[in-house]
């Protein structure tokens, strides 16, 4: 069973599995505020691939109330994977400084096109609200991230589709040359430094 909120996301998947996908294998497009959503099923294994984050763009302010309902999901083991936030506060160094100013650069196009972006919540954050959902945690490693071209172009590719869609023009174009600027940037230090080495993913394992 997978379950996702976006249904391009589901296409991509169904379109990757098709080879090895069994009869019984499910692709659900959903939204987890739906209390009916799985509801009375139970897996041996529930793995949140980054939906914590995900959340916020499907179901504002329902990140609380996930974790319940994983666990009621949960028949043994429970995976989560998330990504620490990193848009909070200006870092001190230059490729945190990089990272940041893509990640709110991001985040302003989305805004202004109509669409929320995503919402990261810290691994101790996640942690605690695990535990008080009945979670026993088994383990959470963190990862150090380095960011390559593909996730720099990713990003500023992104927000020109959105910008595209902005009835002020001369505002669009203005975002557009900082974009490409920021992208100029960061590819620069990307090839110089090997990668644009900031903040980290972790994984937590759970009874």
């Amino acid at each position: 069973m997978a379950v996702t909120g976006a249904t391009g996301h589901a296409v991509q998947v169904r379109d990757t599995v098709d080879p090895v996908r069994r009869p019984r294998d499910r692709i659900v497009v959903a939204n987890w505020a739906d209390p009916a959503l799985l509801h009375g099923e139970r897996f041996d294994t529930v793995l949140a691939d980054y939906l914590i984050g995900a959340v916020e763009g499907f179901a504002p302010y329902f990140q609380g109330e996930m974790f319940a309902r994983l666990r009621a999901l949960t028949g043994r083991r429970f995976y989560l994977v998330g990504l620490e936030p990193y848009v909070t506060h200006e870092p001190d160094s230059e490729a945190g400084r990089l990272a940041w100013e893509i990640g709110r650069y991001r985040d302003a196009c989305l805004l202004l096109a109509g669409e929320r972006p995503y919402r990261e919540y810290p691994m101790d954050w996640v942690v605690v609200r695990m535990a008080q959902a009945g979670f026993r945690i088994l383990d959470a490693q963190r990862f150090p991230i380095r960011y390559k071209a593909r996730f720099v172009n990713s990003q500023i590719d992104m927000c020109a589709q959105r910008l595209a869609k902005l009835e002020d023009r001369s505002l669009a174009a203005a975002l557009a040359a900082q974009g490409e600027a920021i992208r100029a940037r960061a590819l620069a230090y990307e090839t110089r430094e090997g990668g644009i080495r900031h903040g980290f993913d972790y994984v937590i394992a759970a009874d």
